[in-house]
């Protein structure tokens, strides 16, 4: 069993203290509420640090296919390069009515650990 990071590791996590998610400790804006959570200098990114990119972004919608009721569930996995799953999450449920539509989006950026060590 590996130990799990330290403050200043890559991969290292904390708790956004506005909407208590578990965020990347080197986060200066929570992913998930956007809040700002360190200042740095005038420049400082609103949505992303410098450097990140985002490999993969997905957008799709669907629609209600027959004009009954519909429910849907949003689930995400995260899975190693040996096709392991290390991360699954309900991101979110709901219902469509007729001729109602959904759109969803997903995006993936990644960020340089800037010298640390990275742990998964």
């Amino acid at each position: 069993m590996t130990a799990p990071p330290r403050a200043g590791d890559g991969a290292a996590t904390r708790t956004c203290p506005h909407c208590r998610e578990t965020i990347l400790e080197s986060s200066a804006v929570c992913p998930s509420c956007r809040h700002h959570l360190r200042f740095g200098g005038p420049a400082q990114a609103i949505t992303a640090a410098p450097g990140t990119i985002t490999p993969l972004k997905v957008e799709g919608s669907i629609r209600n296919p027959n004009g009954g009721n519909w429910e849907y569930s949003m689930v995400l996995i995260i899975r190693n390069e040996r096709g392991e799953e290390i991360a699954r999450k309900l991101v979110g449920v709901g219902a469509m009515q007729a001729d109602e539509q959904r759109t969803f989006s997903l995006s993936v950026e990644l960020a340089p650990t800037e010298g640390r060590r990275t742990r998964h």
